[in-house]
Formats: structure tokens, C-alpha cells, sequence
């Protein structure tokens, strides 16, 4: 049993011992203040988790889309106002009025690609796949531009846009362009049966009394919505990159964090990011969802302190977890702490 010596320890008890468990990580002025790691990775081959455990990010994966997007339009490549129907032949007529930044910022009004899946599939889809769905429709949910309406389909169809500009896969750009300049060498997107993912966490959901392996869905193999895999340390690394000029120069970094639309529950959204304020103090998070997985990243944005937060079971709750380690730095409760790796 982990001892409480840090406001956080009690919300981690659960996590700790022969269970699907969590790996915790705060940074103060880029150094890391509190970090734990809980739990079994696998729990049929009793791997534990260390703070190099790599988790399926889900939906924490749209910050390295967007980057990818932003770099190559830092690049001069493309432009975030130009049309995506110059991007995709044989698209609805109505794609000519969405743009890049539509999909950055969740304002394109396309279909959500899971509604559309046809019943009896049993194969996994891709990115490719989803275009492939929604170009079938002939409007969106409304205007683009008109309303904030999360989208996965958007950040698929940004993964290709990348792949087109780039003239290389979504995958191979990413390690590249994005993770190698960030340092990030254990990071990887997740493209199907037999991607090898190093370190890799197996995801679980608790059912009729038991944790049972619920590791992939067929929206698994999707890049540009969900299919990063990474670990606290990596995701110190990013967090490093992004108060630096080593993958996007500081005005186009700026743009990420920038409120473009204002979301329904009153915060807003950047590319890539949500953007709210914690204790009068400016923040940027994102909350990543899927079988098997939750994960949360918390940071402020005008000083360095960022919280990170990845597990390996369905039932958890990252995002409090977070902003509880964030309000620690803030009210002055924080203890500089670190095990478990």
C-alpha cells in the first residue's frame, strides 16, 4: 500500500497492487515534482507499469495531429483556410466550404464516422475507411463554421490531409516529424495487428467482479483521432517541446493554444486542445477515452506546470486526478515526490 504523503496518493489507492493501474506524473518548471507508477501493465504475463509503460493515448493523440497539420503548414506546405476538397477527390460538394481549421477546431459539421459504421463489421478501421464513410453523406450536422461539435471524423480526415501534403504515411510522419524532434523515441502510433509497440500496457474493463482485457474496438486502428501509444516520460519530453522552438516555431505554438470557438460547456478550443482556467490561472487539457483506457494532460499556460495522467482501466477518472496535482502547485501543497519507477 502506497503511503499518503501527498494530497494525490489516496485517489491513486485503488490503482496499486495486482490490478490494471496508472502512471502519474507532475512537472514544475520541467522537472518532475511528484510521479508514480501503479499497478500491472499485463496483467497475464504480471508485467507492472513503470513511468516508460506506453498506454493507447485515444483521443490525447489529437495534440500530435494537430502539430503534424501545424508544422506542415509552418513549412509553407498548406494553408489552414484553404478548402480539404482539394485534398480528397470525390468529396461532397459541401467540402468545399470546410477548411483545415474547421477540422482543428471541431467546426467542420461532418457526420461522426461511428454512427456510420455498417452493423457486422468485425474489421477495424482506418483512416481511409472513415473517409470513405462520410463522403457518402451529403450534409453535415450544420454549417461549417456555424457550431462547436466534436469530431473524430475531422482528425481522421487530417491524418490524410498530412499523409497527401507529406507524400508519406500518417505514422512515418509522425515519428519523423513529431516525435524525434521531441525527443519522444518510444512513442508510436497504433496502425493494426502487428504494430509493435514497445512497453506497451494492455487495456481492461472491470466485469461481473473481474478485471477482463478489453485492449481493442474497431476504432483502434484510426491515427488521427486515437491511435498514439506513449508514456509519462515521453509526454515529459512533448510537454518540454512545446515551451521550445525544436518542433513548431512560438507563433504557430501559439496558434495551438489559442481560443478559436467557444465549446457548449463554456470553455474553449485551440487546435488540439481544450482551454479553460483553473484557480484564475490559464490552462490547456485534453481527456483521451476508450476501451480499456483513460487518460487526461492538464497545462497551464503561464507558468510550467503540467500534470499527465494514463491508465489501463475503463472505470478510471484521470482529469481530477490531474487537476488535483495542478492545485497543489498552486495552493502550495505540493511535496516533491517520485516512485515506483
Amino acid at each position: 500500500m502506497i503511503p499518503d504523503t501527498h494530497p494525490v496518493d489516496k485517489l491513486l489507492r485503488p490503482f496499486d497492487g495486482q490490478v490494471p493501474g496508472i502512471s502519474v506524473l507532475l512537472l514544475v518548471d520541467g522537472s518532475a515534482h511528484y510521479a508514480r507508477a501503479l499497478g500491472m501493465a499485463d496483467l497475464e504475463r504480471n508485467a507492472a507499469i513503470t513511468i516508460a509503460t506506453n498506454f493507447r493515448l485515444a483521443s490525447l493523440t489529437k495534440q500530435f495531429t494537430a502539430a503534424a497539420v501545424l508544422r506542415l503548414a509552418a513549412q509553407g506546405a498548406l494553408s489552414l483556410n484553404e478548402t480539404i476538397a482539394r485534398f480528397f477527390e470525390s468529396a461532397p460538394a459541401y467540402w468545399r466550404q470546410i477548411t483545415v481549421h474547421h477540422l482543428l477546431t471541431h467546426t467542420s459539421g461532418l457526420a461522426d464516422y461511428e454512427e456510420l459504421i455498417p452493423p457486422g463489421t468485425t474489421t477495424q478501421l482506418r483512416d481511409r475507411d472513415v473517409f470513405d464513410l462520410v463522403r457518402r453523406v451529403d450534409a453535415g450536422y450544420a454549417a461549417p463554421g456555424a457550431a462547436f461539435r466534436y469530431s473524430n471524423t475531422g482528425y481522421c480526415l487530417l491524418a490524410l490531409i498530412v499523409e497527401r501534403v507529406a507524400a508519406q504515411p500518417f505514422a512515418a510522419f509522425l515519428r519523423e516529424q513529431v516525435f524525434l524532434p521531441a525527443g519522444m523515441h518510444f512513442t508510436a502510433a497504433y496502425e493494426g495487428d502487428g504494430s509493435a509497440i514497445p512497453r506497451r500496457a494492455f487495456g481492461y474493463s472491470f466485469r461481473d467482479g473481474a478485471f477482463v482485457r478489453t485492449d481493442q474496438s474497431l476504432t483502434s486502428a484510426t491515427l488521427g483521432d486515437g491511435g498514439v501509444y506513449s508514456s509519462t516520460i515521453d509526454l515529459e519530453r512533448w510537454d518540454a517541446a512545446l515551451s521550445s522552438d525544436a518542433l513548431l516555431p512560438e507563433p504557430w505554438r501559439a496558434a495551438m493554444f489559442t481560443p478559436h470557438v467557444i465549446t457548449p460547456s463554456g470553455d474553449a478550443y485551440g487546435y488540439g486542445w481544450f482551454l479553460t482556467g483553473i484557480a484564475g490561472q490559464r490552462a490547456a487539457y485534453h481527456t483521451g477515452e476508450t476501451v480499456g483506457f483513460r487518460t487526461a494532460i492538464v497545462r497551464l499556460l503561464d507558468r510550467q506546470c503540467t500534470a499527465i495522467v494514463l491508465a489501463n482501466r475503463s472505470e478510471a477518472a484521470p482529469l481530477p486526478i490531474a487537476h488535483m496535482l495542478i492545485r497543489t502547485v498552486l495552493d502550495g501543497s505540493d511535496i516533491m515526490e517520485q516512485a515506483g519507477d
